[in-house]
């Protein structure tokens, strides 16, 4: 793929995540974790994740954006408001704070990307596959163990009038 190609398929990835985040959805879902998985297995696939020009340089600059993607990821994770029905479904639904923190996280990629340049290194472009599917796969796993987390919801049956 090019690299402008792999830029507007990561925007549009992004921007279909968050918007599908902003409905209220069940929490336990795996396909949003198998998704991210993909992501970053295409991101590794497609090599050049570390330079080979300054590879020690490289590998300390792809621990910190992988840092920076989980960081986010639990980031995110906390401000999605989680709660449980009365049936016992667990759901969530983003807040305004997610979408915010989304935004802080796609500046933080740039920002790294640019501190990368500047420092002689040239990452593959399907690097950003694998900052975005760790950050959503870390979110969707985080916003799950939350949910889990949750009292459970006990129904008292109706009292019938008759047994008062």
């Amino acid at each position: 793929m090019e690299p402008l190609q792999i830029a507007v398929l990561s925007v549009a990835v992004v921007l279909f995540v968050v918007y599908r985040q902003m409905m209220t959805r069940r929490t336990e879902r795996r396909g949003i974790l198998v998704f991210g998985g993909l992501m970053m297995l295409a991101g590794l696939a497609g090599g050049g994740v570390v330079g080979t020009r300054h590879p020690a340089l490289g590998v300390l600059m792809l621990v910190l954006e992988l840092a920076v993607a989980v960081g986010f990821g639990f980031l995110r994770a906390a401000t999605v408001r989680v709660w449980r029905d009365k049936a016992g479904v667990t759901w969530s639904r983003g807040t305004g704070w997610t979408a915010a923190a989304w935004l802080a996280s796609l500046a933080s990629r740039i920002a790294l990307l640019g501190a990368g340049y500047a420092l002689g290194l040239a990452p593959a472009p399907t690097s950003v596959l694998l900052f975005v599917g760790l950050t959503i796969a870390v979110q969707s796993v985080a916003v799950s163990l939350r949910a889990r987390t949750l009292p459970r919801v006990t129904v008292r049956p109706a009292e019938s009038p008759l047994t008062s």
